[in-house]
């Protein structure tokens, strides 16, 4: 694996939660498939694709709710 990155799933906001949510996914791909000349090669493709895309806010989505689950959904 990698270097550490995360360390907390805790944020101050909501935005910032969507965009841990965000870095969550697009990490998740770039595990999945650490080759970036492949990657770089497939996004035409799924760039294009309304399925895949649908998929990919799918995924954000779900990470979202576990950061917002984590931070008590930012109630104080």
């Amino acid at each position: 694996m990698a270097d550490t990155w995360l360390m907390s799933l805790i944020t101050d906001t909501p935005q910032q939660g969507y965009e841990l949510a965000i870095t969550l996914s697009r990490r998740g791909v770039k595990y999945t498939q650490p080759d970036t000349e492949v990657l770089h090669k497939l996004r035409p493709e799924y760039a294009n694709d309304h399925a895949a895309l649908t998929a990919a806010s799918q995924v954000i989505a779900i990470n979202f709710q576990t950061v917002a689950a984590a931070n008590n959904y930012w109630r104080k």
